[in-house]
């Protein structure tokens, strides 16, 4: 056993540092302390961690602001909206949240990266339209935020054409390339007929009554999950700092976990971040971890690789399947002490926030046990 699961620290003491002790000790989330003490002989360097400005990644701003990585002995740079993999490749960045299907093309590339936890399970994105739009057949010669190729890019809006019998190419359309919040501001300033996207900015065009979504993407055709992102990591950054490494998976878990047991802090923080409404950051927390099944995880399952790679190879995207071995990396998942997400779930939210509870129901009760 290495000195990070050796060391020991009173669980109660991190949590007060942390300033989520009435959480965790009414839900019982956490670590066994052997995994959390600051004084570990740790290299003090800088991780450089990167992420977009999508809901899916939040884990990396909580970390921050709910202490995490400090309380791990941590000294994480966070960088939101960046071009990941590209810095990434270049050595530029440590750990990042990262789509799967940038990923993958980076990895065949040749960027030396692999996934080492998952982050947000395949689908939970929008396509967003004016609100006198209707129909799928209206989006045609309109002006979409769907990416200049989104035929070559974009397996959500391929499937969404493909099952609404509208063309996928986009010369069909008047295409732009921009960021989720640029195309929400340009939507709600008229200059955007649709867009897709990520939360917040699916919800923040319910709660601005700005648009609506005509479409939520969930699972694959085959009514399976995929991979949506993860958590990948420079494989030059697993190999020289190991240590540091693990405390990242395990400041990612624990901050997923975060979410599910305390999420009005957890929007608060997102509110902050993102810039967005108080509300409009429950609402997105609320899909997340209620309304759309447990999307946000840490599990990777093979079965879950191979039917995202299926999908995308099926419609296009990818032109050869890589190997698992060559794109995921379990060896810190696979330590005993890291909890099952599964498990998880049943034990800690289940019994609190029922899947399928209602928004305004859920709402209130996350607000009555605010701690």
């Amino acid at each position: 056993m290495n000195t990070l699961m050796q060391n020991d620290v009173s669980r109660r003491t991190f949590l007060k540092g942390v300033g989520i002790l009435g959480a965790s000790t009414a839900l019982g989330i956490g670590f066994p302390s052997v995994f959390i003490k600051k004084a570990m002989g740790e290299s003090n360097d800088v991780v450089r961690l990167g992420y977009y400005d999508c809901d899916h990644m939040t884990a990396a701003p909580i970390a921050r602001d709910a202490g995490i990585f400090e309380a791990m002995g941590l000294n994480v740079q966070v960088a939101g909206n960046g071009k990941v993999p590209e810095a990434m490749a270049a050595g530029q960045m440590d750990v990042g949240y990262i789509g799967f299907v940038g990923m993958v093309r980076a990895i065949l590339k040749g960027s030396p990266m692999a996934a080492v936890a998952h982050n947000h399970k395949g689908g939970s994105m929008y396509m967003v339209v004016r609100k006198d739009i209707n129909k799928p057949e209206e989006l045609i010669g309109k002006k979409l935020g769907i990416g200049t190729a989104p035929e070559k890019q974009h397996g959500w809006w391929i499937t969404f054409a493909r099952d609404n019998g509208i063309p996928v190419e986009g010369k069909y359309y008047q295409t732009f390339a921009m960021a989720d919040r640029d195309k929400y501001l340009a939507l709600k300033t008229g200059q955007l007929d649709a867009y897709w996207c990520c939360d917040p900015w699916g919800s923040m065009a319910e709660y601005e009554d700005t648009g609506k979504i005509m479409r939520t993407f969930s699972t694959f055709p085959n009514n399976k999950w995929g991979i949506c992102c993860a958590q990948v990591m420079n494989k030059d950054f697993v190999k020289e700092r190991p240590k540091v490494a693990e405390k990242m998976v395990l400041a990612h878990i624990q901050a997923l976990q975060y979410i599910y047991t305390q999420p009005v802090k957890s929007a608060e923080i997102f509110a902050k971040n993102y810039h967005v409404p108080l509300e409009v950051s429950l609402m997105t927390i609320y899909k997340k971890t209620v309304g759309e099944t447990r999307t946000l995880r840490w599990n990777l399952e093979k079965d879950a690789y191979d039917e995202t790679i299926a999908h995308n190879m099926n419609i296009g995207i990818f032109t050869e399947a890589p190997k698992y071995e060559d794109i995921i990396q379990t060896q810190f998942l696979d330590q005993k002490l890291i909890p099952d997400f599964d498990t998880f779930i049943r034990e800690k939210v289940d019994p609190i926030y029922p899947y399928g509870m209602k928004y305004e129901d859920w709402k209130k009760k996350a607000y009555d046990l605010k701690v």
